[in-house]
């Protein structure tokens, strides 16, 4: 019988922990058992599901996983989708999609209910499935479609990615290839189950390496930190503003807590931050408390991971490394030209078999998305010392300003590292002479005042080492309001 490689694996994991938490644990074998009784259910009296579109509205955890192989074995395509999103944003997706079914755990189906009565969508409540006849399942091919991800739709309305059986296990085998998975690992799941870094960099991986997996329905610090300092994980995958929540509690915790939790951090294999750019101020400070260097990456929902700082060597702040294995890589210039130079920057062109195969039903956006072969990410990048370092999105994060092209990404990074900073945004707004200026809102530390021939000084300075011209960096106060006060948080504009 033909099945699929992440099924197959898990057989040979059989007896091994697939998830664990604090009251209960799932073998391997119990998750072929309850995804082969789901699947059964699901597929009532067909023999296939033949791609029917199956959205999942369940809680990260074994039974997530148990439906999520339901829905592949038996066929169908996973439309994944969020289970904090309103009622119109889970509309918009079913109806999109097309989806058939939404599979959800008790506590979202009766969130859902009316919905999927009011679109005729069958509801299956995973938690009232006890019981299933055995039977066979269908041959599952690896270039079936397996996937429909949706993405933030940043630009318009959010576009269905597909991928095959094949794209998601091509992009499995690069991490666990780089990033040296393999069964004795432990990794908590605290993220969200709509989104690649969720499925793909730790769920599909760790099982598919037969490593154990702690679920937690949310991120919580305190929790974290305690299971952190009961040396429960060898790996830890998370998003910059929850690193910067854990530095912040380790520098509140006291001394004997500070030492318990630093050691936990200290004896984890791998750390990884993702899914938006990490400052590299951030990346400096982790290390100065912990002595982790953490690992930075780059990757797209419609591409899986594509650059990673390496496992073994430099693992450069501010930078995302090389291209994983099996990737290629490359950037092309506005001219059209592709980029062989360093200190040059393109466009970060992707090729390989993670790549995505389509937007679904969008066959004009699927087209210009490709160029010759190669994925159009949208994102700018330059090669320096042989590292890719991203400078941000074309459409939004590149200021193209007195024929220079910055980066809104590097302009925030710098300002962060202002002691009196925490927070800020960088923006290109009109301007009939450059045309556009840099404007960045900024929200300053709590209790302290930041005048602005200080701050200038400090642009001046500070901004030189990120190339741009020093004609450009002059700041200037948006004029006050009525009441002679400037909104929060406080607008400085540098042009």
């Amino acid at each position: 019988m033909l099945e699929l490689p992440l099924i197959a694996r898990a057989r040979a994991h059989a007896n091994s922990v697939a998830f664990r938490s604090a009251k209960t644990s799932h073998t391997y074998q119990q998750l072929l058992d309850r995804s082969a009784m789901l699947a059964t259910a699901l597929l009532g009296d067909a023999a296939d599901l033949n791609e029917a579109r199956v959205a999942l509205l369940v809680a990260p955890g074994p039974e997530y996983v148990a439906a999520q192989w339901a829905i592949w074995r038996a066929g169908g395509i996973k439309v994944p989708i969020c289970l904090s999103a309103t009622e119109p944003e889970w509309e918009y997706s079913l109806t999109d999609s097309g989806a058939s079914a939404v599979v959800a755990d008790a506590t979202m189906a009766g969130k859902i209910e009316p919905l999927c009565k009011r679109l005729g969508v069958r509801l299956v409540n995973v938690d009232a499935i006890t019981s299933a006849p055995a039977r066979k399942l269908p041959e599952i091919s690896p270039d079936r479609r397996a996937m429909i991800l949706y993405t933030s739709g940043t630009t318009s309305k959010p576009k269905g990615v597909v991928t095959t059986h094949a794209n998601i296990q091509a992009q499995i085998e690069s991490l666990v290839t780089a990033w040296e998975w393999s069964a004795p690992d432990r990794i908590p799941l605290f993220l969200p189950m709509h989104h690649i870094h969720g499925i793909i960099n730790v769920t599909c991986c760790a099982l598919w390496s037969g490593a154990t997996i702690e679920p937690f329905v949310k991120f919580d610090t305190a929790t974290i930190l305690d299971r952190v300092r009961a040396d429960a994980y060898t790996v830890f995958m998370a998003v910059p503003t929850i690193y910067v929540k854990l530095i912040q509690s380790l520098e509140a915790a006291s001394p004997e807590d500070r030492t318990a939790f630093v050691a936990g951090f200290k004896k984890m294999r791998l750390m990884v931050s993702g899914s938006a750019a990490l400052p590299a101020s951030v990346h400096e400070q982790w290390t100065a408390l912990t002595g982790q260097k953490l690992l930075e990456r780059y990757g797209m929902t419609e591409i899986g991971m594509a650059l990673s700082n390496p496992l073994r060597g430099e693992r450069r702040p501010g930078a995302v490394g090389v291209a994983l294995p099996g990737v290629e890589v490359r950037l092309k210039s506005e001219s059209g030209a592709i980029v062989t130079r360093e200190d040059e920057p393109g466009e970060i062109q992707v090729r390989g078999p993670g790549v995505f195969r389509a937007y679904w039903n969008r066959p004009e956006a699927s087209a210009e998305s490709f160029d010759d072969g190669w994925f159009r990410t949208g994102d700018m990048a330059v090669r320096e010392r042989g590292y890719f370092r991203i400078m941000g999105r074309l459409s939004v994060d590149i200021i193209k300003s007195g024929g220079y092209k910055l980066s809104a990404l590097e302009i925030e990074a710098a300002l962060l590292e202002h002691p009196d900073i925490r927070e800020c945004a960088v923006i290109g707004v009109p301007d009939a002479t450059w045309g556009e200026v840099v404007a960045a809102a900024v929200v300053l530390a709590e209790g302290v005042t930041l005048e602005l021939p200080a701050l200038r000084e400090w642009c001046r300075e500070k901004l030189s080492n990120y190339k741009i011209p020093q004609r450009l960096l002059v700041v200037k106060e948006l004029p006050r309001n009525a009441m002679g006060k400037v909104t929060k948080p406080a607008l400085q504009t540098m042009s």
